[in-house]
């Protein structure tokens, strides 16, 4: 198929017209850059001990692996329309995945904790690029009637790639090297490239457009965007507002926010369009996401956080437990296109949320006895929400503010999306510092010198541990350990409770928004997807 056939294709969205064989061969490409770039925002994860134990870092210190690409990403999210613009879609995304490729080779080779950072900065600006341009392929390759497919596709990897991330790099880390969760980016890169020259044709690039560039905008939201995410991710490691750092990121997060804030009435193309979310519908699209997102990546943190300290499992285990909530999306696949073009998109959204909540409110009820196999049923049931919002979600966006703003939106709604997951971490973090504390403090008060329950349990179990080693002091002391460390461990259940019952309700609080969403209307008008 002649590029001239697929250049038609993509400017042509006559009801009757069928993406040729290189449209889907463009959107192959978008979604397997998607997949590689939304599989290492978390595929360090797992293999993090292994990697600050060879590079030299501390636990601390190790956190920036992942900050450093989340700090990138967010800022490159909403530069991609831009970047097309000046570029050509066909050689921006040759660029991204060259140069990701080259920064997956300098992680998988580091040393040292600079070269690791420096790499996982260049991965998560050069992949921050590739999520949002799956999306304007799809827009400008499909024609309506197909829409709901790539969308489908495109949605199944950007849920797949955080959930199967853990488990395949747990999986490298125990049983290969750590070192293959950047090398592995090199084969699927090496696809990527050929798809890409195969699937996209040449276009035209406007380096004029560096002359009317709104440079102050550019600059606000870097400094702004990149400082709140900082703020966001380091700031309960750092104790908040006790950090000097936290306190000067803060002040660069209000700054840049407010410069950025500025350029929207004086540039005259600002370099993000934060005017779209005037539009109601699509400011809706937008706060929904925010919330998913945050309830998203706080399920991802959550589980395997229970699963590790209650449950003793291990990160390929945990990996497991939280792969089974993709399970639906596989089994909906074939039924999920029919059902976005003809189901209206308010009860989609709808019954995915009550989903979403229903199996939050599942988990409330978790004790120390709880396993991977207790959350089998909410996992399902959360994974089934998930595909009926984020994919109709999809179309809403861009049914809300057309396709000529299909990459500006693009850059938004994905921003919002890792924003919130930041927020959202950044929250839940917090509360279980602070309720666990709480929970322990007040569990410890009940069990008194005065509680004959409490006396009798010491007794008995020191008397087991002195009929063991044949020291009743030893054994005394054991027994109060024990207790201790149950205490606290019924403090972090009841804390993980409580987490998981805050997310239920954030998603029935964001509902009634589902009534402001555009139904798209694959009849009269191309649904652009973000």
């Amino acid at each position: 198929m002649s590029q001239k056939a697929g250049a038609a294709s993509s400017s042509s969205f006559d009801s009757e017209a069928k993406a040729s064989l290189t449209d889907w061969i463009a959107v192959l490409a978008g979604a397997l850059g998607a997949l590689m770039a939304s599989l290492d925002i978390s595929i360090t994860n797992s293999a993090l001990p292994q990697i600050q134990g060879e590079i030299g870092a501390s636990g601390t210190e190790g956190t920036w692996i992942g900050t450093g690409y989340l700090v990138s990403e967010v800022v490159m999210i909403p530069l991609t329309a831009w970047f097309t613009r000046l570029f050509g879609l066909r050689r921006f995304l040759l660029i991204s995945a060259i140069l990701f490729t080259g920064f997956s080779i300098m992680c998988g080779l580091a040393n040292t904790l600079p070269q690791m950072i420096i790499g996982r900065v260049g991965q998560g600006f050069t992949g921050g690029a590739l999520i949002p341009t799956a999306q304007t392929i799809i827009a400008t390759r499909l024609p309506r009637k197909q829409m709901a497919v790539g969308m489908s596709i495109f949605g199944l990897i950007v849920l797949l790639g955080p959930l199967l991330g853990p488990l395949v790099g747990g999986w490298l880390a125990e049983n290969v090297s750590w070192k293959w969760c950047f090398f592995l980016n090199l084969p699927i890169s090496a696809a990527l490239v050929t798809l890409l020259l195969v699937g996209l044709p040449k276009e035209k690039g406007n380096i004029g457009l560096l002359a009317t560039t709104d440079w102050f905008g550019i600059i606000g939201m870097t400094v702004g965007l990149s400082s709140l995410t900082v703020v966001l991710e380091e700031g309960q490691r750092e104790r908040w507002f006790e950090s000097h750092l936290i306190i000067m990121l803060t002040i660069s997060t209000v700054l840049g926010l407010a410069v950025l804030a500025i350029t929207q009435f004086t540039a005259r193309d600002p370099v993000i369009k934060l005017r779209l979310l005037a539009n109601r519908a699509y400011a809706s699209v937008v706060f929904i996401i925010l919330v998913i997102g945050a309830a998203l990546y706080g399920i991802l943190y959550i589980i395997p956080q229970f699963l590790a300290a209650i449950a003793g499992y291990n990160a390929e285990q945990s990996g497991m437990v939280m792969l089974v909530s993709g399970l639906p999306a596989f089994l909906m696949m074939p039924i999920l296109p029919q059902m976005i073009s003809r189901v209206n998109v308010r009860v989609l959204v709808g019954a995915g949320l009550v989903c979403f909540a229903v199996s939050c409110f599942l988990d409330v009820h978790l004790t120390p006895q709880s396993s991977g196999g207790d959350f089998t049923y909410s996992q399902l049931l959360r994974g089934m929400g998930q595909v009926l919002v984020m994919m109709p979600l999809n179309q809403a966006s861009l049914a809300a503010v057309g396709r000529e703003n299909a990459g500006d939106a693009a850059g938004i709604y994905n921003m919002a999306r890792n924003l919130g997951g930041s927020v959202g971490l950044a929250l839940l973090g917090l509360l279980i510092d602070r309720r666990s504390t709480m929970h322990a403090d007040v569990i410890a008060e009940s069990v008194t010198a005065n509680s004959p329950l409490a006396q009798e349990r010491i007794a008995g179990s020191a008397a087991n541990f002195a009929s063991h080693y044949g020291d009743m002091a030893y054994g005394q002391l054991q027994a109060l350990r024990q207790l201790s460390a149950q205490i606290q461990q019924q403090a972090m259940v009841m804390t993980y409770s409580e987490c998981f019952w805050l997310l239920g309700v954030a998603m029935i609080i964001v509902m009634p928004l589902i009534f402001l969403l555009r139904q798209p209307d694959m009849r009269d008008s191309p649904m652009a997807a973000h």
